[in-house]
């Protein structure tokens, strides 16, 4: 979803960054400081864990899926303008919430039976924005009524 008043972080900064490439690189506004922490998985690794849990016998009901590393949302915003191309300024407003402070998972237990996540964030992030490119005419926006 990369609808800008309904999407997370992620998709948003991606289609905020291309927006403002397509228009003379103007600035990127951004909520907060870009100081809390977020760990992000690629959507494919997701259904291999899904996967590997069904073929599998699991020892117990709760596990983890992630990477168990975090970064920094002005890194990561930094990352996306890179891999977009955008050459504008990124402006934090600190006006804005900044959310939780820190997301992380503890990945330990699906580390243990022999799961870990193999997309790098680099790629993961170059292979979502390819698909929003490929599919920026008909990606799913959600609408709200209210």
């Amino acid at each position: 979803n990369f609808d800008l008043k309904s999407s997370h972080v992620l998709p948003a900064m991606i289609r905020k960054f291309h927006d403002a490439k397509n228009n003379n690189h103007s600035d990127v506004n951004l909520w907060g400081t870009g100081n809390p922490m977020r760990e992000f998985l690629f959507v494919d690794d997701l259904a291999n864990a899904v996967v590997f849990t069904l073929e599998n016998k699991l020892n117990s009901h709760i596990y983890n899926i992630g990477t168990g590393q975090d970064i920094r949302i002005s890194d990561l915003a930094k990352k996306i303008q890179k891999i977009i191309g955008h050459k504008g300024k990124i402006n934090w407003d600190k006006s804005k919430p900044d959310g939780t402070l820190r997301k992380l998972m503890d990945v330990s237990r699906m580390k243990s039976i022999g799961w870990v996540y193999s997309t790098d964030l680099d790629v993961g992030i170059e292979k979502t924005y390819a698909w929003f490119l490929q599919n920026i005419n008909n990606y799913k926006q959600i609408k709200f009524n209210k």
